[in-house]
C-alpha cells in the first residue's frame, strides 16, 4: 500500500492511529486488530478482533 494512502487510515471506532503488525493493523486506544486481506485493510468493526 502506498505510504500516502496508509497515512490516512484511522480506526473506524475511535479515529485512533493504526499501527502495522504482521497480523494486520492495530488500534492501541480501543485495542482492536483489523485484518489485512491480500494487501487490503478490512476496517470493519464486525471483523475486528478485540485484544486484551
Amino acid at each position: 500500500m502506498r505510504s500516502e494512502v496508509r497515512a490516512l487510515l484511522v480506526c473506524p471506532k475511535c479515529r485512533g492511529e493504526l499501527h502495522d503488525l504482521p497480523e494486520g493493523l492495530v488500534c492501541r486506544p480501543c485495542k482492536r486488530l483489523y485484518p489485512v486481506v491480500r494487501g487490503v485493510p478490512r476496517l470493519v468493526l464486525e471483523e475486528a478482533v478485540k485484544l486484551k
